[in-house]
């Protein structure tokens, strides 16, 4: 009992409180917002929402009592190997997820279940894992043609099932967590720039080799009243749900567009939000989710230089920022729509507690870097005088 005892005071001693109310508030707004849906959305997915809060917050606990440098340091090749295996299972066995006109394969099904995952959500915890530890492992050659080629081999054995699985949207934020990762890292401004010249010069061959309706998407996403009937529907409904919930919004149980939007309980949550909540409760999410990048980029540069802490957190940050934009530009229908959820708010088990699991790597980082560390000893003196 005393050994339990003292491991939960660690843990809760490593917990960032801005961190954890951040994570709190966006939560209980999310579950708010679908309690006030559930006709719409069903209770099943209320459930699901609360049990993967509940399940996310003892995860995340977990994960913050546990150095995270032990746990990458000794995990790191399972991690990497685990996986490849698990995406390339997705590519091989996976399905499109619910209502989707894609055939991209991106859930996995739990046998014996009836439930599915999508496993891409959670390789990003392990990708960021795995490449911070190598980046961290060749940052005093990070530079040589031979250390990039193996970098790229890395995230190429990552993001290359996801490419294939036709996943565009998720392949596009590992691609803008390997680009700020690499960039953190001091990787030189020449290689960003050769990466760049190389897509201009690709994007024609690339973008044949886009499935019609992706293509589709793309043209549509950035005006959506091209095709006002039937790829600009949704982001025009969208937009007009926003609008409909004016300053003060409609209410928990108020609203009506949320109920005819496609996927306005995943990708467009952020527009249930609104039209329920108005311009002010839309504002809050947005405010929370800033405090909360801010303070994980605050962490980063805060983090032990001896190790490779403040790598991770630039992964975790770089993600919440693309992510964040990309979603609330899908919203507000200045975006293609490339199915990406808003972190903490959009319902979905796979991406809630993915992301409450980087959230105990942000704990961990915290707790062992050396601005917090000498914070924490200069109060536990004080209390002692």
């Amino acid at each position: 009992m005393e050994t339990i005892k003292r491991v939960c005071k660690e843990a809760i001693h490593n917990i960032d409180p801005v961190l954890f109310v951040c994570a709190t508030l966006l939560s209980i707004i999310s579950i708010v917002t679908i309690w006030g849906a559930v006709d719409n959305f069903g209770m099943s997915k209320l459930k699901m929402q609360v049990f993967i809060f509940v399940v996310g917050m003892a995860v995340t606990f977990v994960i913050a009592y546990v150095d995270f440098r032990v746990l990458v340091d000794k995990l790191w090749p399972y991690m990497l190997i685990g996986s490849v295996a698990l995406l390339v299972l997705t590519l091989v066995c996976g399905k499109s997820g619910e209502n989707m006109e894609t055939a991209n394969k991106s859930w996995l099904a739990i046998p014996g279940t009836g439930l599915m995952i999508q496993p891409s959500e959670f390789v990003k915890f392990t990708f960021i894992c795995t490449f911070s530890k190598h980046l961290f492992t060749v940052r005093d050659r990070i530079n040589h043609p031979l250390t990039v080629l193996l970098l790229m081999g890395h995230a190429a054995l990552v993001i290359g099932p996801i490419l294939l699985s036709g996943d565009l949207g998720v392949a596009l934020i590992y691609m803008a967590i390997l680009a700020i990762m690499l960039f953190c890292a001091g990787l030189h401004w020449g290689y960003f720039l050769a990466a760049a010249l190389l897509i201009v010069l690709l994007f024609p061959f690339l973008w044949d080799h886009l499935a019609p309706y992706q293509q589709e998407r793309i043209l549509v996403g950035f005006h959506p009243e091209l095709d006002p009937l039937d790829k600009g529907m949704q982001p025009l409904l969208s937009r007009t749900a926003i609008s409909a919930g004016g300053f003060f919004g409609n209410g928990v149980f108020g609203g009506y567009y949320y109920e005819i939007l496609p996927a306005s309980h995943t990708d467009f949550m952020y527009s249930t939000i609104c039209e329920k909540f108005g311009f002010l409760g839309g504002a809050l999410v947005l405010l929370v989710l800033m405090v909360m990048v801010v303070r994980v980029f605050m962490i980063a540069r805060s983090a032990d230089r001896s190790d490779y802490g403040g790598l991770i957190c630039a992964g975790i940050g770089g993600m919440l920022v693309v992510q964040i934009l990309l979603n609330v530009g899908m919203c507000f229908a200045m975006l293609p729509v490339i199915g990406i959820t808003l972190p903490l708010l959009s319902c979905g088990g796979s991406s809630m507690l993915a992301t409450f699991m980087m959230l105990g790597l942000l704990h961990n980082v915290s707790a062992h870097s050396n601005g917090v560390r000498a914070a924490r000893e200069h109060a536990s003196y004080l209390f002692e005088i």
